[in-house]
């Protein structure tokens, strides 16, 4: 679905993200890791086209993402509540969101339905605009609006940091039944270890730029994780 080749990104004198080559098929659950600075958000940010790399290309289903627009037909992505129109309510933004992917009210409304107990009575009818949310709603509000898109590529960076433990565990869930019962290609960047782990069936270990491992997970990989970064 996914391949990266001879991608390098560049900041002054110093380079962010350089990966000479990486394959993300179809179906998979990459969990990207990596101490602050280590690139995870540029190569995010590389692979949806919002900022261009010095040298390399990023290829989703053999397209170069910064030739051609398809791949956005298929693609979900919450990076931080940037990507959210804060000045509109949850329901607003939910229906716009399903508006550009050809879904009426009913059909939306239905989708959003399922994610009650994620939304744990906390989005929606509150009468609040999405900025005066607190960060973990907005985080759900964001992941909502992947979830309304049907995609077959879903990017979340970060997406367990601000919400509570019962959320993270409805996430998590639904992360996996989504990749099990749907076949969607996962990437998830992450600080938490254990969730990430648990989530994902392959670790990607990015320092200064660089994938460093590239693993599947068994049943020894947190404990494996977890030596590595301890002796940083």
């Amino acid at each position: 679905m996914l391949k990266i080749k001879d991608l390098k990104k560049v900041y002054g004198t110093t380079t962010v993200v350089n990966i000479p080559e990486l394959t993300i098929e179809k179906g998979d659950s990459i969990g990207l890791i990596g101490n602050n600075g280590a690139g995870k958000t540029t190569l995010f940010r590389m692979i949806l086209d919002l900022i261009r790399p010095e040298k390399g290309e990023v290829l989703s289903n053999d397209m170069n993402v910064a030739d051609f627009e398809k791949w956005k037909d298929y693609t979900a992505s919450y990076l931080d509540e940037g990507f959210l129109i804060d000045y509109l309510t949850p329901e607003e933004y939910f229906h716009f969101i399903g508006g550009l992917h050809d879904q009426n009210k009913a059909q939306v409304d239905e989708t959003l339905s399922g994610l009650s107990e994620f939304f744990n009575g906390e989005i929606l009818n509150k009468g609040k605009y999405i900025r005066d949310l607190s960060k973990g709603n907005q985080c759900k509000v964001g992941v909502a609006s992947c979830l309304l898109q049907n995609p077959q590529l879903l990017m979340l960076d970060e997406p367990f940091a601000n919400i509570d433990p019962t959320t993270q565990i409805r996430l998590k869930g639904i992360l996996k039944e989504l990749n099990r019962e749907k076949q969607v290609t996962l990437i998830v960047s992450s600080h938490d270890l254990n969730h990430v782990t648990e989530v994902c069936q392959r670790i990607l270990l990015m320092e200064k730029g660089k994938i460093i491992k590239d693993m599947q997970t068994d049943s020894n990989t947190l404990k494996e994780l977890e030596e590595y970064f301890s002796v940083l």
